[in-house]
């Protein structure tokens, strides 16, 4: 994303590599510059390593052929990379699948810049280009912000777009509310206080019991100890909250962004959730607006899915993986 072209999602929510997601201890003096030894000794997803994307350090886990056409799943608010675990267990024997934390989400080590649409742009866009683009981004709730934007400003990254629910924002004013940045200081020390008392082990996974409560109708895809170990850390919960805090800026930049990029001609699947959508009419009416943007558009309304797709219906997500590829489910 160029520096000068940056200065709604759904209630904030979310939650697949089909193998053991188990937890492992990485040492901290592995080789390689974008190995598990950037992790100085924090425990990753069996499998997981961390890359360096946009000016970050994120944790990136991959499965499937790796000669395969290649999927980069991006969660909602607060996800982890296990969100994709039951869509994954459908796709990974045909595509390879690189599942990532966004800086300070899941096993990501905390964030070094606020949370924005510019710096969420420039970890797809170098995850994508050190994968082998195009990719086929797939993002759930406000990462289709992210997906957007990647798309209009590195088309030439983008293969095909699967929205899952995606945040739909037409209309936001936040002129002079910008303070995202100001506050990132205060809830990146937040976390790390949290992550000092232990406050955090208490708190974060009693938060992600809460949420999916109201999300989803399926259980945890993934032991109740990696669970732990990811909403147990502080971090997590101060990017929780500076995400959320970054959401109208980020919707307010990419609508900006959307006067000035055009959207490239590529296939692009929105999936709408309905159960628990509130305005069931509206919320579809805005995602056909969406997929609209694309000559190659495709909307589909899930009537009786709530907003976490890929935990109560990821066959319907694979479903709009493979027609993005051609290929008739």
């Amino acid at each position: 994303m160029t520096d000068g072209e940056l200065a709604g999602e759904r209630p904030p929510a979310t939650w697949p590599r089909p193998a053991n997601p188990a937890i492992a201890e990485v040492a901290a003096d592995a080789a390689g510059p974008t190995s598990a030894a950037d992790a100085g000794g924090t425990a990753l997803a069996e499998g997981g390593r961390i890359a360096v994307a946009g000016g970050e350090q994120v944790h990136v886990v991959e499965s499937g052929p790796p000669d395969a056409p290649t999927l980069l799943l991006s969660t909602g608010l607060g996800g982890a990379w296990f969100d994709w675990e039951p869509v994954i267990a459908l796709l990974g024997d045909r595509y390879r699948v690189l599942a990532f934390d966004r800086p300070g989400l899941g096993l990501s080590p905390a964030a070094r810049r606020p949370a924005s649409l510019r710096r969420d742009v420039a970890v797809l866009a170098d995850l994508a280009r050190t994968s082998g683009a195009p990719v086929t981004v797939v993002a759930h709730s406000m990462a289709g912000f992210h997906a957007e934007g990647l798309a209009r400003l590195y088309p030439d990254l983008v293969r095909a777009l699967v929205l899952v629910d995606p945040s739909c924002e037409e209309r936001v004013n936040c002129a002079g509310l910008r303070i995202s940045a100001a506050v990132h200081p205060v809830l990146r020390a937040t976390g790390a206080g949290l992550e000092a008392t232990r406050l955090s082990r208490v708190i974060g996974p009693f938060g992600r019991r809460m949420t999916l409560k109201q999300v989803t109708e399926r259980g945890e895809p993934v032991p109740p100890e990696v669970v732990r170990s990811v909403y147990g850390r502080g971090a997590v919960l101060g990017t929780v909250l500076a995400e959320d805090v970054a959401y109208r800026e980020a919707a307010a930049d990419l609508l900006a962004l959307r006067e000035r990029r055009p959207l490239p001609d590529v296939p692009l699947e929105v999936l709408t959730a309905l159960a628990d959508a509130g305005d069931a009419l509206e919320w579809s009416s805005c995602h056909r607006r969406l997929a609209g943007m694309s000559p190659l558009g495709n909307q589909v309304d899930l009537p009786d899915c709530p907003h976490m797709v890929q935990f109560d219906r990821p066959d319907a997500v694979a479903d709009a993986v493979d027609r993005a590829h051609g290929i008739a489910p």
